[in-house]
């Protein structure tokens, strides 16, 4: 599992204020605030998402996903729970896979292997047939929300 302590965190951080997102680093040990899955799995409170060095990436990407997914309405009041209905589920797991390969050293083939061991289901038994074969529905609500252009690429808004 990739860890943020083996990533560039300064590309991770910059990608994510550009959603205005604010990284929060928390000590080792300590318990991580807005944690949905506790232990040093990624926490959302208001426009902050928390990580130790030892959070996996695919945790703060899907956290990040959800902020951005999420309604403007409904970020206003984000602690913990991102909420949100199966087609934004599905939305969130489609643009952090798009994230991880906007990240150098992570990428798609990484991230969904990751979330593979995690414990994410598709379909289609992996992440990456789901995403290559079965994901055109959430890749239409991206597009639909201005999350993503028609060739996939990242826009840097929030819903």
């Amino acid at each position: 599992m990739l860890l943020v302590n083996a990533i560039d965190r300064i590309a991770l951080e910059v990608m994510l204020d550009r959603y205005g997102l604010v990284t929060v680093l928390v000590a080792p040990e300590e318990v991580i605030p807005g944690s949905y899955w506790g232990e040093r799995e990624a926490g959302l409170i208001g426009a902050r998402i928390f990580v130790r060095l030892d959070t996996p990436v695919h945790s703060v990407l899907h956290e990040g996903a959800h902020f951005i997914c999420m309604s403007a309405e409904r970020r206003v009041g984000l602690n913990t729970d991102a909420g949100g209905d199966d087609a934004e589920e599905n939305a969130v797991c489609y643009l952090q896979i798009l994230m991880a390969d906007a990240l150098p050293s992570v990428g798609s083939e990484r991230i969904c292997r990751d979330m593979d061991e995690w414990g994410y289901t598709f379909r289609l038994g992996s992440a990456a047939a789901w995403f290559r074969e079965d994901a055109e529905d959430a890749r239409r609500w991206l597009i639909h929300h201005n999350l993503i252009d028609a060739e996939n690429r990242l826009t840097y808004v929030c819903r």
